[in-house]
């Protein structure tokens, strides 16, 4: 019998990598709440909340393999977490704009029946266009960001403001696969079917 995954996060954004992959899953995801402690450098503080979550999830569901990732941007060694309203998002992007900023994503994979676990992480480097005070309205006019780490997404209109991204595209979208498809198989999962390819 094939191991079943379990995805501890709610973000539509890593349920749709995984599909894309090819991954079968359900949903479980325990509330809790994300820790930000200034002391803890990016990679710490995202390493934290992915295990907090993953073991919420695992406690409750211990025959099982589960999956949970955390991602937070960074700009001069400083954490910038979710805006808490649309004046605070327009204050993130301003501050991101024209510049360079670091995303992680750290992922913890755990499977309590066996006492097995994973975790690893993933930093890329993305670049913003310089953005106008229009443009930073006309973009959150259309997107959401209070549920988006640094107040954006990569994907959809993310090419309206991102210039370049060094480094993995799917980490900065929430979750990076590259990494993940190899640690999955190190625990029996791997994708049932070949990658959705989208359509044109």
């Amino acid at each position: 019998m094939r191991p079943r995954l379990l995805l501890a996060s709610n973000s539509p954004r890593r349920r749709e990598l995984l599909l894309e992959a090819g991954f079968e899953f359900e949903i479980f995801a325990t509330k809790v709440d994300e820790r930000f402690h200034v002391d803890l450098t990016l990679r710490e503080l995202t390493a934290l909340n992915a295990i907090r979550k993953a073991m919420a999830t695992a406690r409750l569901c211990p025959k099982n393999i589960v999956l949970a990732a955390d991602t937070l941007v960074a700009i001069d060694d400083r954490v910038i977490g979710k805006p808490k309203d649309k004046d605070h998002a327009v204050a993130m992007l301003r501050r991101l704009s024209g510049r360079a900023h670091e995303v992680c994503t750290s992922v913890f994979i755990c499977d309590l029946a066996s006492a097995k676990s994973a975790s690893f992480h993933e930093i890329s480097r993305v670049h913003f266009h310089r953005l106008s005070r229009d443009k930073i309205g006309n973009y959150l006019a259309r997107v959401d960001p209070l549920d988006k780490a640094g107040a954006y997404a990569a994907q959809g209109l993310g090419s309206e403001i991102i210039e370049k991204i060094d480094g993995s595209y799917t980490n900065v979208v929430g979750l990076p696969m590259e990494k993940t498809i190899t640690a999955l198989a190190e625990f029996g999962v791997t994708p049932k079917t070949g990658p959705v390819r989208p359509g044109p």
